[in-house]
């Protein structure tokens, strides 16, 4: 199997994380919208992905989102739409702190590898998260997914990076934290993949070619061995 060059990361929940939970921010939407809760974050996390794309913000996906689920449990759309606002204006992007060891990690595959974000995310949005956490001249490309090309796990916003980076995929790993997004979409570009955090007792599918407990596992690096 080829040497590893460069190294592509996901942001939220791999690099970054919230100060405040998705959890939290949709129970504060439903108060600050003056509606008891009808629906768990689950649901919304599970349907979000289906209605994002190229010209879907964020913001415009997460409203189309919370209208869907309100009109498939019998509510009006319009309200979802009205808890997707309050969702929003909750929202602070400058509130993220990095995942334990992340700074100490890309620094060191940084001295002999090509280092690059691949996001699902506007620009202002995800720079940011990146600035917030003292990541932002960490890396050689960040590739906001969704807005400057199709969203994961399409294979284009991979294919960006690495043509920034001057990588070929056979010889580039992608580290995130979604299998659905990242595993699947590394392998759907040709790239390894590194599920981080590894849940324990479950079986992924797709499978990750490595999976780690936490990102400062990877201080050494699983594709060395």
């Amino acid at each position: 199997m080829a040497a590893i060059d460069a190294v592509l990361f996901d942001l939220d929940g791999t690099l970054v994380e919230y100060e405040r939970s998705t959890g939290q921010l949709l129970d504060l939407a439903f108060e600050s919208a003056g509606v008891e809760p009808f629906f768990e974050v689950e649901a919304y996390l599970d349907r979000y992905n289906d209605h994002l794309g190229p010209d879907t913000s964020v913001a415009e996906g997460r409203a189309d989102c919370f209208a869907a689920i309100a009109d498939e449990r019998g509510r009006d759309p319009d309200l979802g739409r009205r808890i997707a606002e309050a969702f929003a204006d909750e929202r602070d992007h400058s509130r993220v702190e990095r995942v334990p060891g992340a700074r100490d990690v890309v620094d060191a595959l940084a001295e002999d590898h090509a280092v690059g974000v691949v996001t699902n995310g506007p620009p202002e949005m995800q720079t940011t998260k990146l600035a917030a956490a003292g990541l932002a001249d960490r890396f050689e490309t960040v590739v906001f997914a969704g807005h400057d090309c199709s969203a994961k796990p399409d294979p284009e916003p991979f294919e960006v990076a690495l043509s920034d980076l001057g990588a070929a995929a056979d010889r580039a790993v992608h580290v995130g934290n979604s299998v659905p997004s990242d595993v699947a979409g590394a392998h759907a570009a040709g790239l390894r993949s590194t599920w981080v955090p590894a849940e324990a007792g479950v079986q992924p599918d797709p499978e990750p070619h490595h999976a780690v407990p936490s990102l400062a596992d990877l201080a050494e690096p699983p594709w060395r061995s």
